[in-house]
């Protein structure tokens, strides 16, 4: 069986990824700092490789020692990263994950070869910062395309934003915990936000099928093929977590009384994002059900102890304007 290796691979996104490739019968290796709990640690079937992806010596290094066929990309947050990456692993299929920030236009859907990237000037592409984030990963694309050019088989997937086990971000907790622990919800602009999701299972089945059926040069995007809104979102936690929740729309106007902006609440955009999954979908990708991609996910939060609340609104002032919008 081929072997791949999967820059980062410890935490997320990666570790989905890890158990994905090596359920479908791959040899696997990871490549990483070694700075987070490696969950694979004490398995003999998942090589570990220690390095900084950002040292093209490491990079070189890890290429020596596993001699991959396939290399998904995690953790490449600047150009420069996919640049030097794809020249060293030149031989090797190459997936870079993406991301559905990449488009530099609000379009619904969005698709991969309409629907322009954004910009990224010089500045961008070497700033961390969450404003440069977007523009650093379609500068990213771009350079997936020009290795692509150059004969290298280098494809990105474009994930929107991640839900399920081992989010670190805690963003969808907070959403878990509310409907957990509370019976009432404080939903800004009476839930209608649409910001489509993808579990991250998914997203690393996508990268697997991209990597065995994708086309040298394409982007392919990866999303939940039904996008609820956040009020239906709440309402399939509601089912999932065995609760009943009432849930309580606050406009800006009512959320500035309580010094809250909806803004301040996980997972809420102005205008919507949708991501078209047809490319993806005409590989033989489908997506997990809600049920069941909730089902994981509710379970694994339990167990973490994540709560999220520290990404969200003061409690006391949700509760406040609940009771005030409620009489």
């Amino acid at each position: 069986m081929a072997t791949v290796l999967i820059i980062g691979g410890t935490r997320f996104i990666g570790r989905s990824t890890v158990e994905e490739f090596r359920a479908a019968g791959y040899d696997v290796a990871t490549f990483n700092r070694g700075r987070h709990d490696d969950p694979f640690a004490d398995d003999d079937s998942v090589t570990q490789v220690t390095g900084d992806r950002r040292e093209r010596d490491a990079l070189e290094r890890a290429r020596e020692a596993v001699d991959p066929d396939i290399v998904v990309d995690c953790v490449a947050y600047f150009p420069a990263d996919v640049r030097t990456a794809t020249d060293v692993f030149a031989d090797s299929t190459y997936v870079y994950v993406s991301s559905g920030a990449a488009y530099g236009v609000d379009r619904t859907p969005k698709r991969e070869d309409e629907t322009p990237l954004a910009d990224c000037s010089a500045e961008q592409a070497t700033t961390d910062s969450a404003e440069t984030y977007g523009p650093r990963k379609a500068e990213g694309d771009r350079e997936v395309f020009a290795a692509a050019d150059d004969g290298v088989r280098a494809m990105s997937v474009r994930p929107t934003v991640v839900y399920g086990p081992h989010d670190y971000t805690e963003r969808f907790a907070y959403w878990v915990d509310r409907v957990d622990t509370d019976d009432r919800v404080l939903l800004p602009q009476d839930g209608l936000s649409l910001w489509q999701h993808v579990y991250v299972e998914d997203v690393a089945s996508a990268l697997r099928v991209v990597a065995e059926e994708g086309t040298a040069g394409e982007a392919y995007n990866v999303g939940d093929e039904h996008a609820p809104t956040l009020a239906e979102w709440i309402d399939l936690l509601a089912g999932v977590c065995g609760t009943t929740v009432e849930t309580v729309g606050a406009s800006a106007r009512e959320l500035a009384t309580e010094g809250i902006e909806p803004e301040d609440f996980p997972l809420y955009r102005r205008p919507p994002h949708l991501l078209s999954t047809a490319k993806l979908r005409g590989l033989g990708w489908s997506s997990t059900s809600h049920a069941r991609a909730l089902e994981r996910t509710v379970e694994e939060h339990r167990e973490n102890g994540r709560t999220g609340r520290e990404h969200g609104p003061d409690r006391a002032a949700e509760r406040a304007l609940i009771e005030r919008l409620t009489g």
